[in-house]
Protein backbone atom coordinates (compact mmCIF):
# COMPACT_ATOMS: atom_id res chain seq x y z
CA UNK A 1 0.00 0.00 0.00
CA UNK A 2 1.35 3.83 -0.88
CA UNK A 3 1.81 5.77 2.08
CA UNK A 4 -1.23 8.26 1.34
CA UNK A 5 -3.46 7.38 -0.93
CA UNK A 6 -6.01 9.99 -2.63
CA UNK A 7 -9.44 10.98 -2.09
CA UNK A 8 -11.89 12.12 -5.12
CA UNK A 9 -10.56 15.74 -4.85
CA UNK A 10 -6.73 14.70 -5.63
CA UNK A 11 -6.09 15.34 -1.70
CA UNK A 12 -4.32 12.53 0.62
CA UNK A 13 -7.23 10.75 1.62
CA UNK A 14 -7.94 11.59 5.02
CA UNK A 15 -9.70 8.95 8.02
CA UNK A 16 -13.18 7.98 7.75
CA UNK A 17 -14.50 6.29 11.21
CA UNK A 18 -12.43 4.94 14.19
CA UNK A 19 -15.65 3.55 15.69
CA UNK A 20 -16.91 2.02 14.30
CA UNK A 21 -13.51 1.18 12.68
CA UNK A 22 -13.87 0.56 9.00
CA UNK A 23 -11.63 0.27 5.96
CA UNK A 24 -11.04 -2.73 4.02
CA UNK A 25 -7.99 -2.42 5.95
CA UNK A 26 -9.22 -1.87 9.11
CA UNK A 27 -7.31 1.13 9.24
CA UNK A 28 -10.00 3.94 9.68
CA UNK A 29 -9.74 5.26 6.29
CA UNK A 30 -11.25 3.88 2.82
CA UNK A 31 -8.10 2.77 1.54
CA UNK A 32 -7.67 -0.04 -1.00
CA UNK A 33 -5.87 -2.38 -2.80
CA UNK A 34 -6.02 -4.64 -5.97
CA UNK A 35 -7.59 -7.10 -3.32
CA UNK A 36 -10.30 -5.09 -2.58
CA UNK A 37 -13.01 -6.47 -4.84
CA UNK A 38 -15.42 -4.93 -2.82
CA UNK A 39 -14.14 -1.44 -3.60
CA UNK A 40 -14.66 -0.25 -0.13
CA UNK A 41 -14.10 3.26 -1.50
CA UNK A 42 -16.65 5.88 -0.20
CA UNK A 43 -16.94 7.15 3.14
CA UNK A 44 -20.45 7.78 4.21
CA UNK A 45 -22.32 8.81 6.85
CA UNK A 46 -25.11 6.09 6.89
CA UNK A 47 -28.87 6.92 7.75
CA UNK A 48 -32.10 4.27 8.29
CA UNK A 49 -33.18 4.83 4.67
CA UNK A 50 -29.69 3.85 3.42
CA UNK A 51 -29.02 1.41 5.77
CA UNK A 52 -32.41 -0.84 5.59
CA UNK A 53 -32.54 -0.03 1.52
CA UNK A 54 -29.04 -1.75 1.83
CA UNK A 55 -30.24 -4.86 3.59
CA UNK A 56 -32.98 -5.08 0.96
CA UNK A 57 -30.74 -5.05 -1.65
CA UNK A 58 -28.65 -8.06 -0.52
CA UNK A 59 -25.80 -6.16 1.90
CA UNK A 60 -26.97 -6.32 5.50
CA UNK A 61 -24.92 -3.66 7.22
CA UNK A 62 -27.01 -3.83 9.88
CA UNK A 63 -26.66 -7.61 11.82
CA UNK A 64 -23.53 -7.65 14.09
CA UNK A 65 -20.83 -10.35 12.88
CA UNK A 66 -18.62 -10.10 15.96
CA UNK A 67 -16.83 -13.19 14.22
CA UNK A 68 -15.97 -10.78 11.80
CA UNK A 69 -15.27 -8.12 14.10
CA UNK A 70 -18.19 -5.80 12.66
CA UNK A 71 -20.71 -4.47 15.20
CA UNK A 72 -23.50 -3.88 13.04
CA UNK A 73 -24.09 -0.02 11.74
CA UNK A 74 -26.84 2.53 12.95
CA UNK A 75 -28.01 5.62 11.87
CA UNK A 76 -25.23 8.65 12.00
CA UNK A 77 -22.16 6.14 11.42
CA UNK A 78 -18.94 6.39 9.13
CA UNK A 79 -18.34 3.89 6.79
CA UNK A 80 -16.32 3.02 3.89
CA UNK A 81 -19.20 1.81 1.76
CA UNK A 82 -18.93 -0.43 -1.64
CA UNK A 83 -18.18 2.09 -4.51
CA UNK A 84 -20.86 -0.13 -6.45
CA UNK A 85 -23.45 -0.48 -3.62
CA UNK A 86 -23.45 3.14 -3.48
CA UNK A 87 -23.85 3.59 -6.91
CA UNK A 88 -26.81 1.28 -6.73
CA UNK A 89 -28.47 3.28 -3.84
CA UNK A 90 -27.87 6.98 -5.45
CA UNK A 91 -29.56 5.40 -8.94
CA UNK A 92 -32.81 4.25 -6.54
CA UNK A 93 -32.56 7.68 -4.79
CA UNK A 94 -31.19 6.00 -1.59
CA UNK A 95 -28.08 7.46 -1.76
CA UNK A 96 -26.98 9.06 2.43
CA UNK A 97 -24.64 11.57 3.20
CA UNK A 98 -20.94 11.16 2.39
CA UNK A 99 -17.80 12.71 2.98
CA UNK A 100 -15.24 14.24 -0.17
CA UNK A 101 -12.18 14.12 1.88
CA UNK A 102 -11.98 10.52 3.19
CA UNK A 103 -13.74 9.13 -0.19
CA UNK A 104 -11.01 7.29 -2.29
CA UNK A 105 -10.71 8.64 -5.44
CA UNK A 106 -10.83 5.10 -6.99
CA UNK A 107 -14.76 5.74 -6.20
CA UNK A 108 -14.40 8.34 -9.65
CA UNK A 109 -14.33 5.04 -11.76
CA UNK A 110 -18.33 4.46 -10.66
CA UNK A 111 -19.48 7.79 -9.67
CA UNK A 112 -18.84 11.17 -11.19
CA UNK A 113 -17.27 14.10 -9.33
CA UNK A 114 -20.66 15.78 -9.61
CA UNK A 115 -22.91 13.04 -8.98
CA UNK A 116 -20.88 12.61 -5.22
CA UNK A 117 -20.66 16.38 -4.75
CA UNK A 118 -24.62 15.97 -4.22
CA UNK A 119 -24.90 14.10 -1.14
CA UNK A 120 -21.24 15.52 0.09
CA UNK A 121 -21.13 17.23 3.47
CA UNK A 122 -17.67 18.40 3.47
CA UNK A 123 -17.88 20.94 1.11
CA UNK A 124 -16.50 24.30 2.26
Amino acid sequence: MEDKQKNVLGENLEECSNSPLTGWYRDGCCNTDVNDYGVHTVCAKVTTEFLEWCKKDGNDLITPHPEFGFPGLKDGDGWCVCASSYAKAVKAGKGCPIYLKKTHEKTLKLLSIESLKKFAIDLS
